[in-house]
């Protein structure tokens, strides 16, 4: 893969790092700060402990995401960046376009989730 190509993709891994960390900080200062005071009742006190359930959820994809890209940046730095993990070959651009951390090519990724949804 060619410099500008790698570089390309390194813009788009920090940019969406710095995306889902904003992401993060924003939740922790709105989502999860809840008072007494602004739930009167049973039912406003479910409701609000289902939107918690869900952003600690949501907060938890983004972290395995921030991970994934983090790795995909170190991948870059060592070199191999764009190589698949289990065929060591390429994996296509326009899979990397869409998945930009993604460690596998599209056939060895369909084997993963193979294996994965018989030995679940």
């Amino acid at each position: 893969m060619d410099v500008q190509t790698i570089s390309k993709f390194k813009r788009i891994l920090f940019a969406e790092r710095e995306r889902l960390l904003n992401n993060t900080k924003e939740s922790i200062k709105h989502d999860l700060n809840t008072s007494s005071d602004d739930l009167p009742d049973e039912a406003d006190l479910a409701a609000s402990e289902i939107n918690q359930s869900l952003t600690f959820e949501l907060r938890n994809r983004e972290r395995v995401m921030i991970a994934k890209i983090n790795t995909a940046l170190q991948r870059i730095h060592e070199g191999s960046f764009g190589q698949c993990e289990a065929c060591e070959e390429d994996i296509e651009k326009r899979r990397l376009e869409a998945r930009p951390f993604s460690t596998f090519c599209v056939s060895c990724q369909e084997q993963h989730e193979h294996r994965e949804k018989v030995y679940a």
